[in-house]
């Protein structure tokens, strides 16, 4: 009796080079799941969240393409790769195939079993709840976001699941560096070079635009975190 493949809905897979965090500049296999617990007014992949589309494909089909791109590193993202319990399985298989694996999450959810070498954590500051954006009409969304967008229970426990991790925090206005600090005093597990500014956008910002954010991350031991893909593709698809 033949077992029927497990199947995930998937946004889009391709190679390319990691653009933020701490592995920046490493070629990759991403897959982006489609699917998002939340609703960032400034999401960059509105794709896989605010208008999700999606390509049924299999477990096994998605380990055997991984195998065969020539990288060493995957990158699981979204959307919201948590979401989904085929990521436990997708993540064994990825790891058993000699693949150093990121979940890129917005720490809102956990998930047993899943395998991770660098948790890429991006918890969402108040910036990102889309008040009175035309995709949301009603404010449904706006207040089901704000609800969601910080566990810290979650974050916590994502943090001690991993030996390497990373926290990306979007910004937009140095008043959201009191907020970051609000949030930093709940989180235990991780150290000031684990902390990363991501200035929000999708160009390049200017020296002047993110003196700011430099300065914060001097003063406090944390890093700056440029989208590297968008300096060298633009805000692009399969990049």
């Amino acid at each position: 009796m033949t077992s029927t493949p497990i199947t995930i809905p998937i946004s889009e897979t391709f190679v390319s080079i990691q653009g933020e965090g701490k592995l920046t500049g490493v070629p990759s296999w991403f897959c982006r799941v489609s699917g998002c617990n939340l609703r960032c007014t400034w999401c960059d992949t509105p794709y896989a969240s605010w208008e999700p589309e999606k390509t049924t494909r299999t477990i096994d089909e998605l380990i055997r393409e991984a195998s065969e791109s020539g990288v060493k590193h995957a990158v699981l993202t979204g959307g919201e790769p948590m979401m989904f319990t085929q990521l436990v399985e997708l993540s064994q298989g990825l790891s058993s195939a000699g693949l150093h694996i990121t979940i890129e999450t917005a720490g809102t959810l956990t998930l047993p079993g899943v395998v991770c070498h660098l948790m890429s954590l991006s918890p969402k500051l108040a910036n990102s709840t889309p008040s009175n954006d035309p995709r949301d009409p009603s404010g449904a969304w706006a207040a089901r976001h704000e609800q969601r967008r910080l566990d810290y229970d979650a974050i916590n426990e994502l943090i001690a699941s991993t030996r390497d991790r990373q926290l990306k925090f979007v910004v937009s206005d140095p008043a959201d560096l009191d907020e970051i600090g609000s949030v930093l005093e709940r989180l235990s597990g991780y150290e000031p070079g684990d902390v990363m500014l991501m200035p929000e956008g999708v160009t390049v910002p200017s020296p002047d635009e993110v003196a700011w954010v430099v300065d914060a991350c001097v003063e406090r031991g944390w890093s700056y975190c440029p989208r590297v893909h968008v300096q060298l593709f633009g805000d692009t698809r399969g990049t």
